[in-house]
């Protein structure tokens, strides 16, 4: 697909957005984020305009290390940039934190691990500027499709849903389930969203989160030779690479969640300003700001879980609590927001009800509450943790 050229274009050509530079080149893109904001989620389209503002922006290599041909940016800075950007468009961050989280996991090994396999595909992030796809929602521990032993390789068959960004997409970090010796096992790999077994299928119509684009993709019988096999685990287990992923990925994620809770506050404040106020219109005030404040102390803890720079159970479990924390308390602070807003609220030209239809997202990733809680109690009990997802 080519994406259309963005308004701004005099951010066009920048190079890669540096460090310490990020959240206000995000400033600059928002006001035609927000324009176009209404349009994609009427009309279930995909924010393609809006990647192409942020390819021009430097913005798709920033989390790249300097080394290696990007911005260098860090996960507290492309956290912020994710959160600024949801207050202009949601759905544009979502799909975004896709791309940034699956460009971090590998800029944090090579940074951190010394990995040197993964220095190809970051450069090519730097230089392409590719956009990387995550089919984390298909997946998880348990891994989804099929991979069936072939010479030289496998031949992978499978559907992957919620592949947000899917059309903008050149690689699908992905996997699927083989048998080794009776065993299920995960390989993982990189799929070209070119190939000619490769097929975006349009399913997405949905509640909210609807500019993602995150419809499904079909593979069917795409050749991946041994080579291409990054990783083999087990399904249905925790691996020391899934430490790093959830770590790593869901302080990210969680940002555009924090940030749609944010404009709804502010979207809300606004609309309440011309009324009269009363004791039970200051009371809903002060409960939005607290439930708010919850959800930004939480995630202010999982990216300092990040930045210790030591995956491990414990980090994935700190992690996760702040994802559940996060979510429910983001999703309250919305729904006080529409009612101290009152029936303005109500409006679609308000903004606030597409805050309330997108923070609904926050429920599904993983872990979703019944898990992380089985996690954690577990943790706490100190019982094993590898099946537990």
């Amino acid at each position: 697909m080519t994406l259309a050229a963005p308004e701004t274009s005099r951010l066009k050509n920048f190079g890669p957005a540096p460090a310490g530079r990020v959240v206000d080149i995000v400033r600059e893109l928002l006001p035609g984020f927000a324009k176009r904001a209404d349009a994609h989620d009427a009309g279930d389209r995909f924010v393609a305009e809006n990647y192409a503002a942020l390819k021009d922006a430097g913005l798709v290599e920033t989390g790249v290390p300097v080394e290696l041909g990007g911005g260098g940016a860090e996960i507290a800075e492309l956290c912020e940039m994710l959160r600024t950007m949801a207050h202009g468009c949601a759905s544009t961050a979502l799909a975004f934190s896709m791309h940034t989280h699956q460009v971090a996991i590998p800029a944090w090994r090579w940074r951190h691990q010394k990995v040197a396999a993964v220095e190809p595909l970051l450069r090519r992030v730097a230089t392409d500027r590719i956009i990387l796809l995550s089919s984390g929602g298909s997946d998880w521990i348990g891994g989804s499709g099929k991979a069936e032993r072939v010479e030289g390789g496998y031949r992978v068959t499978a559907r992957k849903v919620f592949t947000s960004g899917a059309e903008a997409g050149d690689l699908l970090m992905t996997g699927a389930i083989t048998e080794q010796d009776g065993t299920r096992m995960v390989i993982h790999f990189g799929l070209p969203m070119k190939a000619e077994t490769v097929k975006i299928v349009d399913t997405w119509r949905t509640l909210g989160m609807r500019g993602t684009g995150s419809n499904d993709v079909v593979v069917d019988g795409h050749f991946i030779p041994d080579a291409a096999v990054a990783l083999s685990r087990k399904a249905g287990e925790w691996h020391p690479l899934f430490q790093v992923i959830a770590t790593t990925a869901f302080p990210l994620i969680y940002a555009v969640y924090l940030g749609v809770a944010e404009s709804a506050r502010d979207i809300a404040i606004g609309l309440a300003a011309g009324k009269q106020p009363n004791h039970h219109l200051t009371e809903l005030a002060g409960r939005m700001e607290t439930t708010l404040r919850a959800a930004q102390i939480a995630h202010r803890h999982m990216v300092e879980v990040v930045e210790r720079n030591n995956p491990s159970a414990e980090s994935v479990n700190e992690v996760m609590i702040g994802r559940t924390l996060v979510a429910q308390n983001a999703i309250q602070a919305v729904e006080f927001a529409m009612e101290l807003a009152g029936g303005a609220g109500f409006y679609r030209a308000n903004g606030l009800e597409r805050c309330f239809r997108d923070i609904q997202g926050a429920r599904y990733h993983p872990l979703q509450a019944g898990p992380q809680a089985r996690y954690s109690g577990s943790m706490a009990l100190g019982l094993p943790v590898a099946e537990v997802f």
